[in-house]
């Protein structure tokens, strides 16, 4: 239909009356469901068309129609002797309707003369269609809502016999089942694909949690969140993060088409200045309380938001029903941010059931997210605490000394990985390493009265450092410190001639490494005592090396050298080999060029080395 020709309907219909207002029933939602799920149209379906057919040829009439009324208009699947244009469109305006007329009465309706019938006879069906004789059987659903009418039409009147009224009737009853029969086939193919949905809902939600608890960064996590509910539950989603002042600090989005990424990419950018004080997602960050919108309108968008940006986004996007629900800290009872699905027309609206499942998500993130705060929190203090226990390198006449200490990056910055050099009063240099079983606070703490504990074992005292070790053993015993932990401590003391005598206790360490001035890489000792901390007592002895200048010691911890997928000894061997001409290299330099070095590091790693001058 051309709209020069709707112009004209509307024209004549407001002249003579004859465009009724649709009577309420038309617009009955479970009635207007109902017609939907049969899935027909204004196009020719076989099964409709075949009934009108019979009702032509059975009753004698030159048009018979299988004709559903929605609140709009009606259309015919089934369509017998229609003039055209009417034909080709196989829908007419209610302007031209008497079947809403069956429906408005839910029972059947019989006109002889249309233009006698003080119902009908403004309609402009009877002018422009040729209607004059009309009956029509009411189409009903399985719970007695009516659909339309099956009905025979002549262009001139008609006394219609009661036998011809049966059969139109009887007709009638097949033409119900099979709209039944199609709605009960929507009905199930419906039922299936909620079933699939349910079950691919299941299945996010049990990997969700695994998702979220991957990663400790918040911003991947909100990634994760968003990759995750696009395209399964909605067509596209926003995941917003509070700061301190309720207001959006970390927004994420994610769009079913990855040609959207821009526009989705830029509504989150705006989300964190353009919201207005009556925005849906402030509403929910501020009450705690879910938003389903069924219909929803880009009115919603303007009414939440300043200025057009984002409403001309959201109409790009897609933009037909939306539901929000908040992202909880059950366990603080905050809300810490809120979840936003939206879906086009092509998508049918949210409904109760995407709230439930919406709101678990919002509850597993809440979690996630609230971890997150917290390692940050955590990581923060362990970071303190750990640089805290870091010492300063003494100047050591005839010595240059590095140090690095590198925990793994994906969890909280503190372990029982620890180095220490300090000068004796003679001017010996003591240096030590050792490693606290465990990466945690605790671990941390012990460490730290570990390392104090060989400072002031050692400080002052001239002892073999075998002998300092078996009474720093003692002293972790008797103060019932539960320390496992191994270690070295070296002495190094000026030998007069420009190089420096080594001497060393190693109890359950990874043996020192010297890097001779030449090149040549040596495994200093592979003899190592028991760890500290048995319980029974342990002789300790002394090892004893030179340095000549240029030579280079090296004490580190088993995270440079060990590996799942390998020994220590094979880490060592690739250690050596990783060292063959660094000789060269500044010292601080060499240090960070083992750090680097060591891929998919599992432990946290120290190192210490100290270069003869």
């Amino acid at each position: 239909m051309t709209d020069g020709s709707r112009d004209d309907i509307a024209r004549r219909a407001g002249a003579d009356g004859a465009l009724s207002r649709p009577a309420p029933s038309l617009r009955d939602p479970d009635r207007l469901r109902a017609l939907a799920e049969t899935r027909l149209d204004s196009t020719p379906d076989e099964a409709f068309d075949r009934f009108a057919r019979l009702v032509g040829d059975l009753l004698d009439v030159p048009v018979a129609l299988v004709s559903l009324v929605d609140s709009e208009r009606q259309f015919f699947p089934g369509e017998v002797g229609l003039p055209q244009p009417w034909a080709g469109q196989r829908e007419t305006p209610l302007s031209h309707s008497f079947c809403q007329h069956v429906i408005d009465i839910a029972a059947p309706m019989v006109i002889p003369d249309a233009r006698l019938h003080p119902r009908v006879r403004t309609n402009l069906a009877i002018p422009d269609l040729g209607v004059v004789a009309y009956a029509g059987m009411p189409l009903t659903d399985l719970d007695g809502r009516v659909l339309g009418s099956l009905c025979a039409i002549d262009s001139k009147p008609r006394a219609w016999t009661r036998d011809q009224l049966r059969t139109l009737s009887d007709l009638a009853a097949a033409c119900s089942s099979e709209l039944r029969l199609r709605i009960a086939l929507q009905g199930a193919e419906q039922a299936r694909r909620r079933a699939e949905e349910s079950q691919d809902r299941l299945e996010l939600l049990a990997g969700l949690t695994e998702t979220l608890a991957g990663t400790m960064d918040v911003q991947v996590a909100l990634r994760h969140l968003g990759a995750t509910m696009v395209p399964l539950l909605a067509d596209w989603c926003l995941v917003s993060v509070v700061g301190r002042d309720g207001q959006p600090t970390d927004v994420a989005a994610a769009h079913r088409d990855p040609a959207r990424a821009a526009d989705v990419d830029r509504f989150a950018v705006l989300m964190h200045t353009r919201l207005g004080t009556k925005s849906i997602t402030r509403e929910v960050l501020r009450t705690g309380r879910p938003v389903l919108v069924s219909a929803g309108r880009l009115t919603d968008v303007t009414r939440g938001t300043i200025g057009p940006e984002m409403t001309e986004l959201a109409d790009r996007l897609g933009f037909a029903s939306h539901l929000t629900v908040p992202i909880t800290d059950a366990g603080r009872g905050r809300v810490l941010g809120a979840i936003t699905l939206i879906n086009g027309n092509g998508r049918r609206p949210f409904d109760d059931g995407d709230l439930i499942t919406a709101l678990d998500v919002g509850r597993r993130a809440g979690q996630a997210i609230g971890n997150s705060w917290m390692y940050g929190e955590q990581r923060h203090v362990a970071h303190v605490l750990q640089h805290s226990m870091l010492p300063v390198l003494p100047i050591a006449e005839g010595l240059e000394l590095a140090a690095r200490y590198q925990p793994v990056a994906d969890r909280v910055e503190v372990g029982g990985d620890w180095y220490d050099a300090f000068r004796q009063p003679n001017g010996d240099l003591i240096a030590a390493i050792g490693d606290v079983a465990g990466h945690d606070i605790e671990a941390a703490a012990i460490m730290g009265q570990l390392r104090n504990l060989v400072r002031g074992n050692a400080y002052g005292r001239p002892d073999a450092v075998g002998e300092l070790m078996t009474h720093l053993d003692d002293v972790i015993r008797g103060l019932r410190i539960p320390a496992a932990a191994t270690a070295i401590l070296v002495r190094l003391r000026a030998d007069g001639a420009g190089g420096q005598e080594v001497s060393w206790c190693n109890a359950g360490h990874p043996p020192p490494l010297v890097v001779r001035a030449g090149g040549a890489i040596e495994v200093v000792s592979a003899r190592s005592e028991p760890l500290l901390g048995l319980v029974r007592p342990v002789r300790r002895t002394t090892q004893r090396a030179s340095l000549a200048a240029g030579d280079t010691l090296l004490l580190f911890t088993d995270g440079l050298v060990e590996r799942r997928d390998r020994t220590i000894d094979e880490g060592m061997t690739e250690l050596v080999e990783r060292l063959v001409g660094t000789d060269k290299l500044p010292l601080d330099e060499l240090c960070d060029t083992l750090l680097g070095a060591a891929h998919r590091r599992e432990d946290d790693i120290a190192l210490l080395a100290v270069r003869a001058r």
